[in-house]
C-alpha cells in the first residue's frame, strides 16, 4: 500500500470480497466445462489439432492482454518463460488431450485433478517443504481414490480402461505439478509468462500437426473448439482467478471455491455428454477432492 494511503473501509473492503468472489466462481463455472469441451472436440479433431488450435486462440488473447497491461521481463526471464512453454501448453496438453481421447470424461476428468497431490510430493525435493502427517494422508487418500476410480471398487477391476491414457493423465498431473513449482520460482508475471509460452509452443504444435494429423480446417466448429480451449480452459478464467486473488485479502477462502469445479464438471459429463457416471466415480473424485485439501494444507 503507497505511503499515507489508508486501508480501505468495511463498506468497501466487503464490496472488493465480493467481487473476488464473482471473479472466483465465474473462473470456476469455466473450469467446469473444460472436460465437456475438451471430449466434444476430440469428437471432431485429433489431439494435436484441438491443440493448436486453442494455442493460436490463446495467443492471440494474452497477445492483447499484453498490449493492456505491459509487463518488464529481464533476457533470463524471457528465456526461461520461453522454456517453461516447451511444459505448458506443448507437451502438458498434448498428454491431456491424448487422455482424453483415449478414456471416458469420468475417468479422465478426477485423474487431471490429482495434479494437487503430485505436487505435495514433488515440493519435498524440489522446494524443500515437508508434508505433516496431515499431508500426507492426503496422498494416501487422493490416490486411493485414483485405485477405486480405476478399479470401480471391484478388487480385480484394474484394466478395464485404457492404460496408456491412463499414464498419459497421470504423466500429465506431474508436468502441471512441475510447471507450478517453477513458476513459483522464477516469479515471472502471469500474464506474460504464458505469451512466450504460447509464442513458442504455437508454430512446434502447428508442425507436429502438418506432420501428423494434418492442420485442422478453419471452420466455425474448429475456431469454437479453440476458443473452449483457448479462452475458457486458459485465458479468460485464468484473468478471473488472477483478478479474484489480487482483490481479496482472504485467499484461502477464494482458494477453497476450485473444489467445486471437480463436481460440477462430473454433473456436465452427465448432461451435456450423455455418460452414465458410475458411482464409483463419484465416490472417487471425492476422496480425490479430500486429498487434496489435506495435502493443500
Amino acid at each position: 500500500m503507497p505511503s499515507g494511503a489508508s486501508a480501505p473501509g468495511p463498506v468497501a473492503a466487503r464490496a472488493r470480497e465480493r467481487r473476488a468472489l464473482a471473479y472466483g466462481l465465474g473462473s470456476v463455472l469455466l473450469w467446469s466445462t473444460v472436460a465437456t469441451g475438451f471430449k466434444l472436440g476430440l469428437e471432431e479433431l485429433a489431439p494435436v489439432q484441438l491443440l493448436f488450435a486453442g494455442c493460436v486462440v490463446a495467443l492471440v488473447f494474452f497477445g492483447v492482454v499484453r498490449c493492456f497491461a505491459p509487463a518488464r521481463l529481464t533476457p533470463a526471464q524471457r528465456w526461461q518463460a520461453l522454456g517453461l512453454g516447451l511444459v505448458n501448453p506443448l507437451a502438458y496438453y498434448l498428454l491431456l488431450f491424448e487422455a482424453y481421447d483415449r478414456l471416458p470424461a469420468q475417468i479422465a476428468q478426477p485423474l487431471n485433478y490429482t495434479w494437487a497431490i503430485a505436487l505435495a510430493v514433488l515440493a519435498i525435493p524440489i522446494l524443500g517443504q515437508r508434508p505433516t502427517r496431515r499431508g500426507w494422508l492426503g496422498v494416501l487418500l487422493g490416490y486411493a481414490g485414483v485405485v477405486v476410480l480405476l478399479t470401480q471398487g471391484q478388487p480385480t477391476g484394474l484394466g478395464r480402461f485404457d492404460g496408456v491414457g491412463v499414464l498419459l493423465a497421470l504423466a500429465s498431473t506431474v508436468l502441471w505439478a512441475l510447471y507450478w513449482l517453477a513458476t513459483v520460482r522464477l516469479r515471472i508475471p502471469p500474464a506474460p509468462l504464458m505469451l512466450y509460452g504460447f509464442g513458442l509452443a504455437t508454430p512446434i504444435v502447428g508442425g507436429l500437426c502438418h506432420a501428423t494429423a494434418g492442420l485442422p480446417p478453419w471452420t466455425l466448429p474448429t475456431l469454437g473448439y479453440g476458443a473452449w480451449v483457448g479462452l475458457v480452459e486458459i485465458g479468460v478464467a485464468f484473468l478471473l482467478w488472477q483478478r479474484a486473488l489480487a482483490l481479496t485479502a482472504r485467499a484461502a477462502r477464494i482458494g477453497q471455491l476450485i473444489f467445486l469445479s471437480p463436481f460440477l464438471s462430473l454433473l456436465l459429463v452427465a448432461t451435456v455428454l450423455g455418460e452414465e457416471v458410475h458411482p464409483s466415480a463419484v465416490l472417487a473424485l471425492a476422496m480425490i477432492v479430500g486429498g487434496m485439501m489435506l495435502a493443500r494444507r
